[in-house]
């Protein structure tokens, strides 16, 4: 589905900060198809990465030591600074104040409660990714906390969403509503994940095929951290890029439709 705009609360764009930006460049380059453009020395070697001249993510430099490589949520505001406010009010952390992105937006970093990050975006001439439910395009955003009823309370002040319980069967499953539409989930991190490994959001891209991506995942070096599995939705598995930063491979059922 092509995107041009997004609704104030709904997840509009994502990005890597990774180590090696040239060789991450290439690892998902060859695992999604993407056209990767470096946007120069007033970008500070930002990269951009397009399927069919529509952006769908961006790839920086990692800029916080002694952390993992990581996958950013950016979540979109007609107001950065208002955003900021609230996110001050609400008990979570201002990162990063809102700051301009060279005409391209104004951006914001900031952790919840708990101490999960995510950012803000408010769209400039760069409204988000150009789609999503593609091939090799953003289609899912989970957060994984140990604070479930704090994020519902945060993330509803914050940016109006509402939580509603899905049954999985095994679990009860959280989904994150904005008005009618479902723009994320959350899953709560119990006993069975180890004590180091802190509250994330975790962003699921599209394939058309879980497994064959799992194995090339594995042939260019990443690693799977949750084999192929089926949910609702359509198969998904969870991995890691050769330096380790995580993310989400989605197969979707026919018809299904994980993001806005």
């Amino acid at each position: 589905m092509e995107k041009t705009s997004y609704e104030a609360g709904a997840p509009s764009w994502v990005d890597l900060g990774s180590p090696d930006p040239k060789a991450a460049a290439a690892f998902y380059s060859e695992l999604f198809g993407w056209e990767v453009t470096d946007l120069g020395e007033a970008a500070g070697g930002y990269q951009m990465a397009e399927i069919g001249g529509l952006p769908v993510a961006g790839i920086g430099t990692q800029m916080n030591e002694g952390v993992p490589p990581y996958w950013t949520t950016y979540i979109a505001t007609d107001d950065a600074e208002a955003t900021a406010a609230r996110v001050q009010a609400a008990g979570g952390q201002v990162l990063a104040e809102p700051f301009d992105v060279l005409g391209a937006g104004r951006m914001a970093v900031f952790a919840d409660p708990s101490g999960a990050p995510f950012s803000a975006w408010q769209a400039g001439a760069h409204a988000g990714s150009g789609y999503v439910d593609r091939a090799g395009s953003m289609s899912w955003h989970e957060l994984y906390t140990r604070e479930p009823g704090t994020a519902m309370t945060f993330y509803g002040l914050v940016f109006g969403w509402e939580a509603a319980a899905e049954d999985m069967g095994d679990f009860t499953y959280t989904l994150w509503k904005l008005g009618t539409t479902t723009i994320g989930g959350m899953m709560v991190m119990d006993e069975n994940f180890p004590a180091e490994v802190p509250p994330h959001w975790l962003v699921y891209f599209a394939v058309d095929d879980c497994d064959a991506s799992v194995a090339q995942i594995q042939e260019l070096g990443g690693s799977v951290i949750m084999p192929a599995m089926n949910v609702p939705p359509g198969r998904f598995a969870i991995v890691s890029d050769p330096d380790g930063a995580m993310f989400a491979v989605i197969q979707l059922a026919e018809g299904a439709d994980a993001a806005v």
